[in-house]
């Protein structure tokens, strides 16, 4: 927590500072260009974040006599500025538009609050009914997507290595999850906490692409950020919760970093001490728990780990073997001595990270 009980001040991307700095050094100007200039907004976004956070966000409430089985979205567009919100382009409840990107961002928006409200009543991003915003069109070229701590933003890729970022509607997901993790544990940003923060991100963005699919968790590919990549790009996504660190294996972005076990655990001081490579590790601990149960992930798998972000117990600096003694502990407590907690126990001893 901050000094004055804020909220930590994180700012999370999509894509990870790792692919960027790749990217940046490429020869080629029209892959190295958009790489630097997003490092750079991405930076200024940053340091906006942390000051946001000390002086303070205003609290946003949801609009008087709300809902509180629907959502309350709006979409704005930056029109390729950088100045947020940007331009009121749909409400809710306002039909769709000519702008797939604004439409797809609409629905992400909706599937990510249908998520969380009908498998874990829920009632959106902070359990109040917050209002959710998202900016579309940000900047030019501009290669992420991030939330910010108050709403989610969108560049449109390069088009070189990075498409729209709004495709992939795991990746809303994934960055409004940010957000359930801001108003529940607070993990912190660096390190094993980062890591878990950013993995809880993954695991919800995935369920979200999921239950928009209606999948079973045989039938998903489990990939965050599939349809991201550019066709000349080799490589099927951003991470792989099946198979982390065969994502993608490229010339230009070189190959997918991530471990799926502790015996591969990645020390680094960059990327936060390697929040999004060391992520791969508790990812694959969910598939596999996931894929033991079979079914639907949301509705067994899914509510332990929600249960672990939202009950109080996980501290924000919480290390890998504490959120794991914390799901073997949510599965006995919900579901008793059967084969759910059989799952959980055998995943994160299949990764390598001890329960007890």
């Amino acid at each position: 927590m901050t000094i004055n009980g804020g909220f930590e001040p994180v700012f999370c991307t999509i894509v990870p500072p790792h692919v960027l700095d790749r990217l940046a050094q490429a020869e080629d100007p029209v892959l190295a260009g958009p790489a630097r200039r997003t490092l750079q907004r991405d930076a200024f976004e940053r340091t906006r974040r942390r000051l946001t956070t000390v002086i303070g966000a205003p609290t946003v409430a949801p609009p008087a006599g709300a809902d509180p089985e629907q959502p309350h979205r709006t979409v704005y567009d930056a029109r390729h500025g950088t100045d947020l919100p940007g331009t009121k382009v749909r409400g809710e409840g306002d039909e769709p538009g000519q702008d797939a990107t604004v439409n797809r961002a609409y629905a992400g928006l909706g599937a990510t609050f249908e998520l969380f409200l009908k498998a874990y009543r829920r009632n959106s991003i902070d359990g109040a009914g917050m209002p959710l915003d998202a900016t579309v069109h940000y900047d030019r070229e501009y290669n992420n997507a991030f939330w910010n701590g108050e709403q989610m933003v969108f560049g449109d890729g390069d088009g070189e290595i990075f498409l729209d970022f709004t495709i992939p509607i795991d990746v809303i997901g994934h960055e409004l999850a940010h957000g359930v993790t801001q108003y529940t544990a607070n993990l912190t940003y660096f390190g094993q906490p980062g890591a878990l923060n950013e993995s809880v991100s993954d695991v919800f963005g995935a369920l979200i692409k999921q239950y928009t699919l209606g999948q079973t968790a045989t039938e998903a590919d489990w990939l965050i950020g599939a349809g991201l990549l550019a066709p000349r790009v080799t490589g099927v996504a951003l991470r792989s919760m099946k198979a982390p660190g065969t994502a993608y294996d490229d010339d230009v972005l070189g190959k997918d970093p991530q471990p799926a076990t502790m015996d591969d655990y990645v020390r680094t001081g960059r990327d936060n001490g390697g929040v999004h490579i060391n992520s791969g590790i508790p990812n694959h601990a969910f598939y596999l728990a996931a894929t033991a149960l079979g079914g639907h992930a949301w509705e067994r798998a899914g509510q332990v780990w929600y249960d672990v972000l939202t009950g109080g117990e996980l501290k924000q600096d919480a290390l890998f073997t504490d959120f794991a003694a914390l799901t073997v502990k949510s599965a006995r407590e919900r579901y008793g001595d059967g084969e759910e907690l059989d799952a959980v126990g055998k995943a994160w001893e299949q990764v390598g990270v001890r329960t007890r």
